[in-house]
Formats: C-alpha cells, sequence, structure tokens
C-alpha cells in the first residue's frame, strides 16, 4: 500500500470523528450513514444493492465493497446476476450454478454517484441533529432561556440559542418591550413542535410560569422547597399576583420573595418591564384568601354563594374605586387567582341589597316549623333566605348540618308554598285593587 493511500485512510477516520464531534452525534451513527450512502450509489450503478456488503475498519480507514453475482447460464436480472463467462472474469475458480464475490472499485460509480453518497451523510447527520435538538428541548419545556436577537419579522423575534434558532410570537411578548438585532433576551419554553425545516421551540415572556420560574431562581426559600407559590395570575406588562406558602412556621413566605428593601423583587420587575407584582400569602380559607387577594385594598367581608359558585366582596365606599382597579384589573386578578367568579360591591349597595332581598326573598325564620338551629346551619351554608332553599339543589340542602333527605325535602315544600301562598295573596291584593278602580270608573261615568 502506498503511503498516499494510507494517509487518505486516515483521513477517512479523522473526518468520521469530526463530524461526530462538531454535530454532537455518534461515531457508529456516520459510519452506518456512509455505509448507506455507499449502497445508494453502487445501487445507482448497478441497480440493486441486495448483493452488495460495505465495510468500513474503523482501526485503519479501510472501505471495502463487496458485490456477490448469481452465476447463470441465462441472465434474466443483471443486477445480481452473471454469466459463467463474466463470472471467470473475477475468480477463474467460478463454476456455473454458484456464486462468485467481486470487489468493486469506487471509481466504477463515477463521480455523480458517490456525490450523491456524500450528500446522504450530509443529510442523514442533519436530521439526527434536528432529532437530537428536538429532544433535549423537549425535555426543557417550562424552564428558562437566554438568547440574542437574531431576526424580527412581521413583530415575531427569532432568538438565537446557539445551538439553534428559537420563536417568540407577538403575542407572547411583553407590551411596550422593544428590542433590536444583537439585544438579549429571557424567556420561558412553553412548547417545542417538529417542523419540515427542524424543532420549532416556541418562547413566552407573558406565560405565569415565566413569572413562576424567575421566583425560583431569585428565591433560594422557593428553590429549596421551603416556600410554594400556590398561584399566579399575571396581566403581563402591567400587574400580577402570585401566592406563597411556607412549610416551615419560621419562615415569612412574603418577606422571603421580597427580599431586603425589596431586594428580590425588584430584580424581576425590572425583568418584566416594571411589571407591579403583589405578594400575598395563601390561605386554604377562602375568605381569607380573597381578603387577601383583593389587596391593596381592604374587604369588610366575604358573601359565598356556594350554589353558583361565586364570591361577594364587600368594601367601603370610597376604596370600591382601588378594589376594582384600573379597567378592573384588580378584580379580575383576584378572580383568577382564587378561580372563582368574584365581584365587588360597596358597603351602601350591600345594604341596600340585603333590605331587598329580604323582603322579596323573604327570612328564613317566616318558615312555620324552623328551628334558630338550623337557621344557623342554613346560613352557614350560604342560605340566607327562603328563596334560597327554593333554587337549592335537594343534594346540597342534605350536605348541611342536621338536615337529611325527609327535612330537605319538607323545606322545598314549605318554601314553595310559602311563595305560591304569597302569589294568591298578592294576585287578590291586585284584584281587588281592579275592581275598586272599576266601580270608580263606573261610579264617575254615571255622575
Amino acid at each position: 500500500m502506498c503511503p498516499a493511500d494510507i494517509e487518505k485512510r486516515y483521513d477517512i477516520i479523522e473526518a468520521i470523528g469530526q463530524i461526530a464531534r462538531e454535530k454532537n452525534v455518534s461515531r457508529d451513527m456516520v459510519l452506518e450513514t456512509v455505509k448507506t450512502g455507499l449502497l445508494s450509489a453502487a445501487k445507482k450503478r448497478f441497480g440493486s444493492s441486495d448483493h452488495i456488503t460495505v465495510d468500513i475498519d474503523i482501526n485503519s480507514g479501510a472501505i471495502s465493497m463487496e458485490a456477490e453475482w448469481s452465476i447463470v447460464k441465462e441472465v434474466e436480472d443483471p443486477s445480481i446476476q452473471i454469466t459463467l463467462e463474466d463470472a471467470k472474469q473475477i475468480n477463474k475458480k467460478a463454476k456455473g450454478g454458484g456464486t462468485v464475490i467481486e470487489t468493486l472499485k469506487f471509481g466504477d460509480f463515477g463521480r455523480h454517484a458517490i456525490h450523491s453518497a456524500k450528500q446522504s451523510l450530509v443529510q442523514k447527520v442533519k436530521e439526527v441533529e434536528r432529532e437530537k435538538i428536538y429532544e433535549d428541548y423537549r425535555m426543557r419545556i417550562n424552564e428558562i432561556v437566554t438568547g440574542s436577537v437574531q431576526q424580527i419579522l412581521h413583530g415575531d423575534i427569532y432568538v438565537n440559542l446557539g445551538r439553534t434558532e428559537a420563536l417568540l410570537p407577538q403575542k407572547h411578548q411583553i407590551k411596550r418591550e422593544r428590542y433590536h438585532q444583537g439585544n438579549t433576551i429571557r424567556a420561558i419554553i412553553i412548547d417545542v413542535k417538529q417542523d419540515t425545516k427542524g424543532p420549532q421551540i416556541i418562547l413566552s415572556r407573558t406565560d405565569p410560569n415565566f413569572l413562576m420560574k424567575l421566583f425560583d431562581l431569585e428565591v433560594p426559600e422557593i428553590y429549596d422547597g421551603i416556600v410554594e407559590i400556590k398561584g399566579v395570575a399575571r396581566k403581563p406588562g402591567e400587574r400580577s399576583k402570585i401566592a406563597v406558602v411556607s412549610s416551615d412556621p419560621r419562615v415569612d413566605p412574603v418577606g422571603a420573595c421580597v427580599g431586603i428593601k425589596g431586594s428580590r423583587v425588584q430584580g424581576i420587575v425590572k425583568e418584566l418591564n416594571n411589571e407591579r407584582i403583589d405578594i400575598i400569602q395563601y390561605s386554604d380559607d377562602i375568605t381569607t384568601y380573597l381578603i387577601r387577594a383583593l389587596s391593596p385594598a381592604i374587604a369588610q367581608r366575604v358573601e359565598i354563594d356556594r350554589i353558583n359558585g361565586k364570591l361577594t366582596a364587600v368594601v367601603e365606599d370610597e376604596q370600591l374605586s382601588l378594589a376594582i382597579g384600573k379597567n378592573g384589573i384588580n378584580v379580575e386578578l383576584a378572580s383568577h387567582l382564587t378561580g372563582l367568579s368574584v365581584d365587588i360591591i360597596s358597603h351602601s349597595e350591600f345594604v341596600r341589597l340585603e333590605a331587598e332581598k329580604t323582603k322579596e326573598s323573604g327570612l328564613l325564620i317566616d318558615l312555620k316549623g324552623i328551628g334558630e338551629k338550623t337557621v344557623y346551619n342554613l346560613n352557614n351554608n350560604g342560605i340566607y333566605s327562603i328563596r334560597d332553599i327554593v333554587e337549592a339543589d335537594l343534594n346540597f340542602l342534605t350536605q348541611v348540618p342536621g338536615v337529611g333527605i325527609k327535612s330537605a325535602n319538607k323545606l322545598i315544600i314549605m318554601a314553595e308554598k310559602f311563595f305560591k301562598d304569597r302569589s294568591k295573596t298578592i294576585e287578590e291584593d291586585v284584584l281587588e285593587s281592579a275592581e275598586n278602580k272599576t266601580i270608580e270608573t263606573t261610579e264617575e261615568s254615571s255622575e
């Protein structure tokens, strides 16, 4: 073997190793792809590659290709068959009915075939690289990444993450933020999709999880699991509310998130384009939780409508606008945080509604045969009037302490009778009034 051949073979080994290192793929995969490419070249040359084998010695760099021909009297398939005469040109000991092994030379394939093999290798390496990037980033969903702005197209931002490119759609950008090519940008991965051009990594700066992850990075107590984030509600770029709780009674969860002189939360506020962040302490008691969620407004009381899944917070008249917030943002975030529909009313409006409700719906104590203890238990479960009993579900009533199925049915019958009797009385009053007016009209006509 001449020195040039030896040098060429070691060049092949080095090239395979370099491809594996640069593209972060296995050497075995590169070898298999080279073999596949060579078999593809052989197929273009002979019409079939089923009878051809390729072997690459990774130690020496030697590449060998062999074709096994079937020896026949009359060739029907020239891609795999050969006559005895041609077989003897390969091996003088060849016999009819047997096979002959031919060592193939790359030069026989022609430049086009070799170029195709090279393209096959390049394409395969790209596919494997894309698949690896897809799998890597798919495992990193809900992780914060940092990159640089590569391009801005129709409002969407393309971010260079180093190994690949990610997309920050306009709808996932914080309003009033402006970026230019080369700017550093942080965002959270919310989705990874397979595309014909490769993996598409979708980023977001508006997702609530982005806020949670920023706190996770800034607050050691959250990272260590001492403080837990129980809920997040965001109006990106404007205002957010985050509920936290501590598993250690010695650690103040709100104080831990705020930091000394607000050092921890201010770093997050700056990252989010001065988004205002309210940090509150979580509570299992829905009333306490809502009162805290409405901060900085102070709720006097919370009415719970368990039947319709609604909360009504009562605030002082002068605090009504503060509780609702600009464009309703405070009550909207509080509603999202508690997971229930929240209404805000002033104290004077509450007093008026209660008086009206009592008048129209009837007091529970007006029902004959209902005791004070039952009234107390009904009130504690959000049933304040006779109208509430009529509108309540039978199963719901049976969950009230001291109220069984029999009692629940009796309450419903009594409540319905109350309104039926009242309706009859009202109807009689209306008829009597109409009759009186008729008599008056008749008397006036006769005069």
